[in-house]
């Protein structure tokens, strides 16, 4: 029997030594989206389970606790991430608006932790823009989070920057089929490279040999140079790569690498996707990317881009 004074596993206090400074943190970010002109919100901790199988390629329905309402029989979800609960909101609530900026801080809950050194109790913060679908609102996210990476004086970062759209490109000029796509999807994922070659022998010629060449341009900002040349003209692609030089460009100071064959979340993102590391830590310590049309699982299609962090990792930085 489990004592009971003892936490379940990947759940911990967070203690007097740190709970002011945890708490001056969080303050000190959301001063930051306060400034930029993000309005907070206090999401719901309970959804509907519904909700969070909604959405395609978003593991929520695998990370989440279930129960059942004792009032209703209605199935539920304990809250495992808050930016589909902000697309939510921004689909009913506020769909009377353009342009939505919000912001939110609060604990989720996780069935098992997403990495090493993970906890399953993460407190969620974060920004997220509505209604912008130009880059304009991307580069925005990126100066926020970066701004508030900042405010923690969190040294030695290094930005991760893909676009979902090469591949997406490649599929449809391709012409590959679902399951094709899923097999290709899986092999670059795993950046498995003896998978991504039998894919090539068994499949499409001129599209399979470009698919193995994806992790190829990773790295250096100069692999742009050589991918453009290389990949064919198809202009969802190379607007995807013009959009990648932009952010590469207005962060001249910040060392940059770019991941063309980079696909998490590929599911649902639908643009760039960016992630934040610091030296000899595996986990990034803030990550994000544009999802337009998430909106459309709760009745509002909406261009959206956003970033989050957890505040319990970075406190332990």
């Amino acid at each position: 029997m489990t004592e009971p004074w003892i936490l379940p596993s990947h759940f911990e206090d967070i203690l007097p030594e740190q709970g002011w400074r945890f708490e001056e943190i969080r303050q000190e970010i959301l001063t930051i989206f306060r400034g930029y002109g993000y309005h907070y919100i206090a999401p719901s901790l309970m959804e509907s389970q519904s909700s969070t199988q909604a959405v395609s390629g978003w593991d929520l329905d695998e990370l989440s606790f279930r129960t059942s309402d004792p009032q209703t029989g209605q199935n539920l979800s304990l809250r495992a991430d808050m930016t589909l609960q902000a697309a939510r909101i921004d689909s009913h609530t506020l769909s009377h608006q353009a342009i939505n900026r919000l912001c939110y801080a609060g604990s989720v809950v996780h069935t098992r932790p997403e990495g090493l050194g993970a906890t399953r109790e993460p407190h969620q913060i974060g920004a997220e823009l509505f209604g912008v679908t130009d880059i304009s609102a991307d580069l925005e996210i990126l100066k926020i989070m970066l701004a508030a990476l900042a405010k923690i004086s969190l040294s030695s970062l290094t930005l991760d920057v893909g676009h979902v759209g090469i591949y997406k490109g490649l599929v449809e000029w391709g012409e590959l089929s679902p399951d094709q796509e899923k097999s290709w999807f899986l092999a670059l994922q795993a950046k498995d490279r003896p998978q991504l070659k039998s894919l090539a022998q068994h499949g499409p010629t001129e599209v399979g040999q470009i698919l193995c060449r994806l992790p190829d341009w990773s790295g250096d900002p100069s692999v742009l140079e050589e991918a453009r040349r290389l990949l064919p003209p198809v202009p969802q692609i190379h607007q995807a790569l013009s959009q990648i030089e932009q952010v590469v460009q207005a962060h001249p100071t910040l060392r940059v690498n770019v991941d063309l064959s980079e696909l998490r979340g590929y599911g649902y993102h639908s643009g760039l996707v960016f992630a934040v590391y610091q030296d000899h830590f595996a986990l990034p310590v803030a990550r994000g990317g544009r999802y337009d049309d998430i909106g459309k699982f709760f009745g509002h299609a909406r261009p959206a881009t956003g970033f989050s962090m957890d505040l319990r990792y970075l406190l332990g930085l």
